[in-house]
């Protein structure tokens, strides 16, 4: 055992809602190395909004309902607890730790970007207010800045200003391994599936365009709540679609609804790190996605666990494609790479090159 001191890091979220960055931060924060680092998760929302087990790490719940309210706690919390380092995630919440930065001088403060910013910052109806609008120099004070694709570290380079030696690319593990599932036989009925909110930027609706086009008979499985619901439903009766599809607003059990499908579908216009298509690969279902910006392109590999379009004709004739998968291969290609021992070793190699320099 090293008779170092350990490393004190304090990761900082809005909330513990079910979302990537939540998942991502809780599972590092409670799977870093004990023997070397001290962590402290702080939410600055409510314990009841929780949809992850931390219990292998001590939380703090400022009880707040958004960021700005809760900085003075958070400015207390560093005052008391002098971390060496503090990582958030979320760009409103990275700014936020950018501002408190310079009146922290002995604090390392990484931040962590969940998406291709320039690309969303561009889409339509995503959302009123974008913490978009606060950048280029949001992020300057950030001693790091942690992306989860080479999509989008060359993003905040090209179009945010940020030096290349501040930024580091990290992919998100694979935090929970099911057991992969078994080959299924062929059926008559192509069983597809799409995990994620409903929002415009997911692209349900052009996966809606492509589905009307099939001349074959199918199911389609849509998991996620979001604003576009009443819009993408009602596109689905004006193709005559409505009927093959089913709705589940939220499931615990989202491995196995995607285990029992044959494809997973992937409409968006931009992804960070897609963590439902990753999770897809994981089961052995293989995804057909569109060639958009982020890392959907850094998980599928074509033939082994999917397919890469450039347009929807294109995508139309993978969905007719009789391939027959091997799941095992599936999750291989993706375990090998993003697996939770590779993941972790490169935020803690991170942690201690940032304190030591």
């Amino acid at each position: 055992m090293s008779n170092q001191p350990k490393i004190k890091i304090m990761f900082i979220l809005p909330s513990l809602s079910a979302g990537g960055a939540e998942r991502v931060i809780s599972f590092v924060s409670q799977n870093i190395d004990k023997e070397k680092f001290q962590p402290l998760l702080v939410i600055a929302g409510f314990k009841k909004d929780a949809a992850y087990d931390v219990s292998n790490v001590e939380v703090t719940y400022l009880n707040k309902p958004r960021i700005l309210t809760a900085l003075p706690s958070i400015i207390s919390s560093i005052k008391n607890r002098k971390p060496q380092i503090v990582v958030s995630s979320i760009s409103h919440v990275n700014t936020a730790m950018s501002m408190l930065s310079p009146f922290f001088k002995k604090t390392k403060f990484i931040g962590r970007e969940a998406t291709v910013l320039s690309k969303r910052g561009n889409e339509k109806k995503i959302r009123q207010w974008s913490p978009f609008r606060l950048l280029p120099n949001g992020f300057k004070n950030l001693d790091a800045l942690i992306c989860q694709s080479q999509d989008m570290a060359e993003d905040m380079i090209t179009n945010f200003n940020i030096p290349k030696k501040s930024i580091y690319v990290i992919n998100n593990p694979i935090s929970n391994l099911p057991e992969v599932k078994q080959t299924q036989p062929t059926t008559k009925i192509k069983k597809f599936i799409t995990v994620g909110r409903l929002t415009e930027v997911k692209g349900h609706l052009r996966l809606l365009d492509i589905l009307s086009k099939l001349d074959q008979p199918f199911s389609y499985t849509i998991i996620g709540k979001g604003n576009l619901k009443d819009e993408i439903f009602e596109k689905a009766k004006a193709l005559g679609i409505y009927d093959n599809i089913e709705h589940v607003p939220f499931t615990n059990k989202v491995n196995d609804y995607i285990a029992e499908h044959d494809l997973f579908l992937q409409g968006s216009y931009v992804e960070g790190f897609p963590n439902a298509l990753l999770e897809s690969c994981v089961v052995g279902t293989p995804v057909i996605a569109f060639k958009a910006p982020g890392g959907t392109k850094e998980i599928i590999e074509n033939g082994i666990n999917g397919f890469l379009v450039e347009n929807e004709e294109e995508y139309l004739q993978k969905l007719k494609d009789s391939k027959t998968w091997n799941p095992k291969d599936v999750r291989a290609s993706v375990y090998k790479k993003f697996n939770k021992d590779v993941i972790l070793q490169q935020y803690e190699d991170l942690f201690e090159n940032i304190v030591k320099n």
